[in-house]
């Protein structure tokens, strides 16, 4: 079970280390341990730690530095997937069976063996416990009646997976590549289950874990998850019952920070060593700071607002073009996002298979206006939008409310923090909410199925991507979208998807607004720290400091 914090605390070998642990003291810490890493970072959207449920950008970082899955995303090389557990792998005739081998000698953190066994039941439990991410797993057919059979151990090395149709293979290797593809300890996991009563909608006996995985840890990667207080403080120890190249520290503390100033400030006082949510002129600052860097690094993450269906005026067509009219989008791109991003009104981010960087849209309110008087409301209407109360996305809706205004659109602010946005959004019960999306895995098909798919527009669908989110039923994208997954051409699925983009751009409840560069400032003491390609490929096992 997950340690209490006064073991946790014991378990740090100095009195700083324990310090930076009261992560919302104000007050200044002393110097970071030299075996340990301190990032300040905004991570109020994790909910939980299980593999099987967690869905969140914050949480897939974590997992990433945490579990190993059966292949991984080549960081250097966005095109390719390589191995993790698996030592190699091969694809039926038919294209429907996917063997892999695993590496020999594997053991969990806890010291368990890594088998073919885990594996399956890592898959099973993530189908059956069916929550945010097992769509990912359950679009290949598996589903809860089928999921031991068609992901099984054919022996203690070879899993065996068995799709329903013969999909791109790059398609599902990068979908394995996501954080609910992670391999859990079944020996550890099973030890820990809870009893469940059956009911009509969960018609399993126990909990396969997930109420302690929620905050414990059954992983085989660089570092084991020791401690989360939720809005303070991450703390992960080197696992060293890893298999791959050990971790250099002892420890990565991540320390909630949500102020851009305030971390820019910790870390100009060496009481962190890294900050992860610089603002643009906190970035400027610290770039001109002795004993400070910064590093950067594109990502397939975009920022974007969008409006729920639901809402009659939201759901017109002309309301829907107005809004994309009615962002500043040269403003923001110059002060709220400038060194953070750029501008991108596709829901495709740049580097993916198909990307479009069309931008169509500017901000015009004279055609908002005209627009808005076609839909039967000149005299515009009130609204709310859920907001994470973080930046920029708090600075980008505050602009937003003010360039409404100026089409007779009242714009209500409703703040909160990460799981309070989130949690409200997935039960598609806001107006508008606006956020980031990262790619669940490097294919084209992670954005087009969350943007364009939604098979079952009722609140019972089972498929909750973002165009259910936002009660919008695209059948005619549905269907291309799934076309897109069978072709084998790289040519002509890229073709489906800029067609895709094109359609949604024009007539989707989503304003993409722009498409993230990361950007750290980090101790010169610390040695070899990167920002990947994506939200999970931010790796730690691999820094040092002086």
């Amino acid at each position: 079970m997950m340690h209490s914090l006064n073991k946790t605390m014991r378990l740090l070998t100095s009195s700083a280390a324990m310090a930076l642990l009261l992560a919302a003291a104000p007050q200044a810490f002393a110097a970071t341990p030299a075996d340990t890493l301190v990032e300040g970072f905004a991570f109020d959207d994790i909910i939980s730690l299980d593999p099987g449920e967690a869905f969140e950008l914050s949480t897939a970082e974590i997992t990433a530095n945490t579990y190993s899955k059966l292949v991984g995303l080549d960081p250097n090389d966005t095109s390719k997937v390589v191995g993790e557990l698996a030592e190699s792998w091969t694809i039926s005739d038919d294209g429907m069976t996917y063997t892999f081998k695993l590496k020999p000698g594997l053991k969990f953190a806890s010291g368990n063996p890594i088998t073919a066994e885990d594996v399956a039941y890592s898959f099973e439990r993530a189908v059956k416990l069916d929550k945010s991410p097992a769509f990912l797993l359950t679009q290949f057919g598996l589903s809860g009646d089928n999921v031991t059979e068609k992901a099984k151990a054919a022996d203690e090395g070879t899993f065996v997976l068995t799709v329903d149709k013969a999909y791109a293979p790059t398609f599902v290797l990068n979908v394995l590549t996501s954080t609910v593809a992670s391999v859990v300890d079944k020996k550890l996991v099973s030890e820990n289950v809870k009893p469940v009563t059956p009911t009509d909608e969960y018609k399993y006996d126990n909990d396969f874990g997930n109420e302690f995985l929620k905050t414990g840890y059954a992983g085989s990667g660089p570092f084991k998850i020791r401690e989360w207080r939720a809005n303070e403080v991450v703390v992960l120890e080197r696992n060293d019952n890893y298999f791959g190249e050990k971790a250099k520290l002892a420890r990565v503390i991540y320390r909630h920070m949500k102020e851009s100033s305030g971390q820019r400030l910790a870390l100009e006082n060496g009481d962190i060593d890294v900050a992860r949510n610089l603002e643009p002129g906190d970035i400027e600052a610290v770039s001109k700071k002795e004993g400070v860097a910064t590093t950067s690094a594109p990502k397939g993450t975009l920022y974007y607002f969008s409006l729920n269906q639901k809402n009659p005026n939201l759901a017109k067509p002309e309301v829907i073009e107005a809004f994309k009219y009615l962002v500043d989008y040269d403003a923001i791109g110059e002060t709220l996002i400038k060194g953070i991003g750029t501008i991108h009104q596709t829901f495709l981010p740049s580097g993916q298979l198909g990307a479009l960087d069309d931008t169509p849209y500017t901000f015009d309110v004279a055609k908002a206006k005209e627009l808005l008087a076609k839909a039967g409301l000149a005299d515009g209407f009130t609204v709310t939008m859920d907001v994470r109360n973080t930046q920029p996305v708090t600075g980008i809706a505050e602009n937003v409310q003010q360039t409404l205004a100026q089409a007779g659109i009242k714009l209500e602010i409703i703040p909160g923090d990460g799981k309070q946005t989130l949690t409200k959004y997935r039960a598609r019960q806001h107006d508008i909410y606006i956020g980031q999306w990262g790619s669940d895995y490097f294919d084209p098909n992670s954005n087009a199925e969350t943007f364009t798919f939604n098979p079952d527009n009722s609140d019972e669908g089972k498929n909750k991507t973002l165009a259910w989110r936002n009660s919008w039923d695209p059948k005619e994208l549905s269907a291309k979208t799934q076309a897109a997954l069978l072709e084998k051409d790289s040519a002509a699925r890229a073709a489906i998807y800029e067609d895709l983009q094109k359609q949604v751009l024009a007539a989707g409840p989503f304003v993409v607004v722009f498409q993230q560069t990361e950007v750290a400032g980090y101790s010169a003491k610390v040695k070899d720290f990167k920002l990947g390609p994506s939200f999970d490929t931010n790796f730690v096992y691999n820094v040092s400091k002086d």
